[in-house]
Parts: structure tokens; C-alpha cells; sequence
């Protein structure tokens, strides 16, 4: 059942067109991604579907009595809010039930006293996904919700938006974001909305395969044309051949022409070789950090060598974007001392570092401004396409971009730059997904060192070799890989959930806890039974896995024909077949998940028999 339709959509500023009569639905429980270029209109689209902006024509059809929930970029709350008043401020839910729903989302009620507005990023978030269950919505619009959020509450979000019931629309940047919690994708592009069923991951395999299968049509309805024409320049002149010739010029008069897109060519990157410098980069010794008699950091010891990969984690407010700034020599160490030689050249790209510009300079000038002097002017061009910056923007001044287009500049300007030391504090936020891929095998293949701080997952995994975390006051190597230290923190973050839902509304019992050494018939371990238990698990599993893998097989194979047949359709007849192209896609990810469980379980049943094995034999 739809929940909302956009049909005809037409919405212009000035002599730009961002949606040229576009359409598109969106049914119940359906969880969809939001993806296009940058200015593209995904955020007008919400503000659009909320009300607070207006379309030029089109039409907006809602369910009956449906409550939109909307989680913008700007925040909605008074400088003196506390969050017990923020939540208060909707009217759905009753505050004694908020406050038991809070340590779900990681948010202690004795922290319901304090302003929002000098909380940490990561629990305004918190609070703002609490007010956004508390109204109850049908629908909820979430615009960038990932950005400058530490893992933990990466994860709290996560958790919140795959229980959720109600359906979303999600703008997001974060490829590996949208791969866990969508099932639908929504593409903005060139005035259109296009709609496709499955993950990020299915949108980019079903974009290829439109995409070959288009380029195929051409071809063969380019050979077709040529061979007319080729028989009309060669019989054109004889008078027997006149009337064969006019009557294949009017079959090429009719042969519709076939539409392909660009392609967004693929954003390429070219790092400066670094600046010569010795093994040693940076090293501190028992430093200490902080502003003014507030400390952050203590007794910190670190060696960042040449060539080094650091990816540094921990949560909002640890301490991350402070350590950058040690390293860069913005800010000295209140005790403790940090050496770096005089050769080793900085290159710093802070998240307030866009200010630092100068208003009246061009894009290319601010891009070129700390380049080598061998970089060539179409280098400078080149990165600034990859920046998203093409045509005639390189000539527009700082002073008329927005926050999100200077931020790309200066991130440019540093990129440019010859350095010994990259310092990058949360680099791929206004960037699409091309160039984040660029930035990513960019900095991956990069023989220089560098340090980043990120809350992009992907982007982290594939840069960084050596991982920095910053936690109650320290920075210490962690150790192990990156995957293993999200798996830790998925781990808690879902244990702290079970913890406190198993305990939410459970009043205090007057009876003694049974100890472990109790041996009453109720606790008393049948260790035969068991065992009898565990196998019959162990078999049950076994056989679900293998069917389980015997349908998705035929899934597959469904999928790839229905693909296939879809190509060569249009109209009411695609629709149909894409929508049971999105049901298969729909079935299989279901397996998917039944799939995994078995494993689990499989697992699960295996250890435990292998250990009463073990202790058997002992």
C-alpha cells in the first residue's frame, strides 16, 4: 500500500531544472536510500514532502491520517533546552515512556537535565532519533544522518533504523551505511527519479547491467542506420533502385533513437609523491593535551613513521579532531614534549579549515594556491571535476559557495599539496560516492604517511593499516584489525540494548537468586539430554542450509533472467516485470537472513558439543 506518491513533480530555480515532471512511490515498511549528485535536489525533495517548500506543479498524494517524522541537517531546538523539554516539545509520547526507551539509544535519563546544545554530536543525535520515534511517524525523512557521528552512535542509529516498523526515506553519502539498513534505493538525477529494488550494492550491479544492455541497442540500431544509409549513397543514383532507396530512408525516419546517459566518469585522484623527510615523522613523549585547564589527553606516547597509515576512533568528544591538531602544531601540549624535524611539511584538513579561504579568490586560485610550482593548470582542473567542481565552476569565488562547496575546495587545496604528514579530519563529508572512491585508492596507494579521523567505515578499512584509539583520556594502538574493532563496538552497543531492555519495567523480586552450586531439579544439568539436543540441532541446521542454498540458487537464476528480460522492455510491461524483479530480490534477501541464522545457530550448537566432548576425555 502506498504510503505517498510525488507524481509530475516539477520544481525549477532560476534557469536551473531540478525535477523535470518526476515521479515516484513509496509503500509501507519499505526502507529506501537516497542517492544522486550533489545539488541534485534530494533535500529540496523532503522539504518539498514536508510542506516547507513548494513545487511548481505536480501533485502529492498521502495515506490517510499519515505522520511524516523529519530528522533535518539543522538542528530544532532553544539555546536553554534541556532534553527532557526537547523531547516534551512533541506531543505523541509521554516523557515517563521516552525516559525507558532512552538506553536504547544510549542515553542515560540522568542525562535528561542537561542543555541539548552542549551535548556531543553523537548524543544530539541520540536525543533527536528519540524525538523522532516519539511522534510516532508513519514515515520518516532523514537527511544525512551520518555525518560527524562517532562509531557508537553509527551503530545506535543502525540498530534503530533496522527495528524501526515505519518506512524511511534516507539521504546518505555512506555506501556501507546503505548497504545494512535499505532495501530500495531512490535515484535523483538530471530532473528524474528512478526508483530500484535491493540495496546500494543492487542499484550499482542493476545500473551496469541497464547500461551494457542500452549500450548493446545502440550499436546494433547504429549498424542498422549505417547499412541504410551505406545502400542509399551506393543506389541512390540509379532510377531502378529510387523507390527501395526513398522507402529505406522512411524506415530510418522511424527507428526510434535510443537514449543512453552519461556515465559519471570516474573521479581519479593524483596525489603529490610526498616530500622527502626522515623514518621519523612526529613522536610524542608523556604529552599531555587540552585547552586552558581543561585536559583531554594524558601521558601520551606515540611514533607516527614515514609511509604510516593511522586511522585514529573513539567516541564524539574523546579527543580525535584535539590529537590532529597536536600533530599539526595548532596546538602545543600543556606538558610533555612533540618533536618533528624542521624538513616534515604538514598538509591539515580540519573540519573548520573552509573559513580560512579567502572570499575573493576563484576556486581554481584557492585549489592552486600551495601546489608545486611543476603542477600543470589541467592537474588543478582535473581534481576539481573529481571535487565536483565542472565547467564554469572553477571560476566562481569563495564567497558565493555554501559550507559543503568550500569544504570541497580546501580538501583540493590540501590534496595539491606537496607534504611529508596528511592530516584529514572527516574528509569525505560532502562528497558523492565516485569521489569518495577516488580519495579512497587516492590515499590507499599513497607512499607518504598520513593520519585520518572518519565515520565512514568503508572508507577507513580500505586506507588505514595501524588504528589509534582515543578513550577516557588515552591514545593507544588497538590491537587488532579495524573490522575488529567495529565488531567490539557492535558488540557493545548491543549488549548495553539487550542489557537495558531486559531490565526496562522489571520491578525487584524478594526471592534469593539460585547459585551456582544449587543442585534442585529445576538447575540440575542433563548432561545426556543435552548433548541428545545439540545434535538434533546440529542436523536441523545442516539440512536448512542446504535447502536454503538450493532456493537461493534458483533465486539467482530467476533474477538474472528477469534482469535480462526487463532490458528489453518498457512501459507498463517493465513495471510489472520490475516489480517482480523486486519481489525475487526481496525473497533472496530474506534467504540471505534465514541463511546466516542457520550458520549461527550451526555454530553455536557445534561449540558447545565439541566443548562437552572435551570435557569428556579430560
Amino acid at each position: 500500500m502506498n504510503l505517498l506518491q510525488l507524481q509530475n513533480g516539477v520544481k525549477t530555480f532560476g534557469a536551473r531544472t531540478l525535477f523535470d515532471h518526476a515521479s515516484f512511490a513509496i509503500n509501507v515498511g519499505e526502507k529506501v536510500g537516497v542517492i544522486g549528485p550533489n545539488g541534485a535536489g534530494k533535500t529540496t525533495l523532503f522539504k518539498i514532502l514536508v510542506g516547507t517548500e513548494q513545487m511548481d506543479s505536480g501533485q502529492i498524494i498521502r495515506m490517510n491520517g499519515l505522520r511524516l517524522g523529519y530528522l533535518a541537517q539543522e538542528d530544532h531546538w532553544g539555546p536553554e533546552d534541556t532534553i527532557e523539554s526537547y523531547l516534551c516539545s512533541q506531543h505523541a509520547t509521554p516523557i515517563w515512556e521516552l525516559k525507558q526507551m532512552a538506553p536504547k539509544f544510549g542515553l542515560p535519563v540522568e542525562r535528561f537535565g542537561e542543555r541539548v546544545a552542549s551535548l556531543s554530536g553523537g548524543y544530539r543525535m541520540r536525543a533527536k532519533l528519540l524525538h523522532l520515534l516519539a511522534s510516532k511517524p508513519d514515515l520518516m525523512l532523514l537527511d544525512e544522518p551520518t555525518n560527524y557521528l562517532d562509531l557508537e552512535t553509527l551503530v545506535v542509529l543502525e540498530n534503530f533504523l533496522l527495528d524501526a516498523p515505519s518506512a524511511f526515506l534516507l539521504i546518505s553519502h555512506d555506501r556501507e551505511f546503505l548497504r545494512r539498513v535499505t532495501d530500495h534505493i531512490l535515484e535523483i538525477e538530471a530532473g528524474e527519479m528512478t526508483k530500484y529494488a535491493g540495496n546500494i550494492d543492487d542499484y550499482f550491479e542493476q545500473k551496469e547491467l541497464m547500461r551494457q544492455q542500452l549500450e548493446k541497442q545502440a550499436m546494433t540500431a547504429q549498424a542498422k542506420r549505417q547499412e541504410v544509409l551505406d545502400f542509399a549513397a551506393k543506389f541512390g543514383a540509379k532510377a531502378t533502385k529510387a523507390r527501395q532507396v526513398q522507402s529505406r530512408l522512411k524506415q530510418l525516419d522511424k527507428m526510434e533513437s535510443i537514449e543512453i546517459k552519461a556515465v559519471p566518469l570516474s573521479a581519479k585522484i593524483r596525489l603529490p609523491e610526498p616530500a622527502r623527510s626522515g623514518r621519523q615523522i612526529v613522536k610524542l613523549e608523556h604529552v599531555a593535551l587540552g585547552y586552558g585547564d581543561k585536559t583531554i589527553l594524558r601521558d601520551v606516547d606515540f611514533t607516527l613513521e614515514k609511509g604510516n597509515h593511522l586511522g585514529v576512533v573513539g567516541v564524539n568528544g574523546a579527543g580525535k579532531s584535539t590529537f590532529l591538531k597536536a600533530l599539526s602544531g595548532e596546538l602545543k601540549p600543556l606538558t610533555g614534549e612533540l618533536s618533528k624535524s624542521d624538513e616534515i611539511d604538514v598538509a591539515y584538513f580540519a573540519q573548520h579549515v573552509a573559513d580560512r579561504l579567502d572570499p575573493n579568490d576563484t576556486v581554481l586560485e584557492a585549489m592552486s594556491a600551495e601546489a608545486p610550482r611543476e603542477t600543470t593548470r589541467q592537474a588543478v582542473l582535473d581534481l576539481a571535476g573529481s571535487l565536483l567542481f565542472g565547467g564554469d565552476d572553477v571560476a566562481k569565488k569563495i564567497r558565493v559557495l555554501s559550507g559543503g562547496e568550500k569544504s570541497r575546495v580546501a580538501l583540493g587545496r590540501m590534496l595539491l599539496k606537496r607534504s611529508s604528514l596528511l592530516l584529514l579530519d572527516e574528509p569525505t563529508n560532502h562528497l558523492d560516492f565516485h569521489t569518495v572512491e577516488a580519495l579512497t585508492q587516492a590515499l590507499a596507494d599513497y607512499a607518504g604517511a598520513f593520519v585520518i579521523v572518519s565515520h565512514d567505515r568503508g572508507f577507513v578499512r580500505r586506507t588505514a593499516s595501524k588504528i589509534l584509539e582515543i578513550r577516557d583520556g588515552k591514545a593507544e594502538f588497538y590491537p587488532g584489525s579495524y573490522d575488529e574493532y567495529v565488531w567490539s563496538v557492535q558488540k557493545g552497543a548491543l549488549s548495553e540494548r539487550d542489557s537495558s531492555e531486559s531490565t526496562a519495567g522489571v520491578k525487584t523480586s524478594d526471592e534469593k537468586p539460585v547459585r551456582s552450586g544449587d543442585t534442585t531439579s529445576e538447575t540440575r544439568f542433563n548432561f545426556k539430554e543435552r548433548k541428545k539436543a545439540l545434535e538434533k540441532e546440529v542436523r536441523t541446521c545442516e539440512k536448512e542450509i542446504t535447502r536454503i542454498d538450493k532456493d537461493m540458487e534458483n533465486l539467482k537464476t530467476k533474477i538474472l533472467a528477469l534482469t535480462d528480460e526487463l532490458m528489453t522492455l518498457s512501459g507498463v510491461k517493465a513495471a510489472e516485470k520490475a516489480k517482480e524483479l523486486g519481489s525475487a530480490q526481496g525473497e533472496i534477501e530474506k534467504s540471505e537472513g534465514l541463511y546466516l541464522e542457520f550458520l549461527e545457530r550451526h555454530e553455536v550448537a557445534s561449540q558447545e558439543l565439541a566443548l562437552m566432548d572435551n570435557r569428556r576425555t579430560d
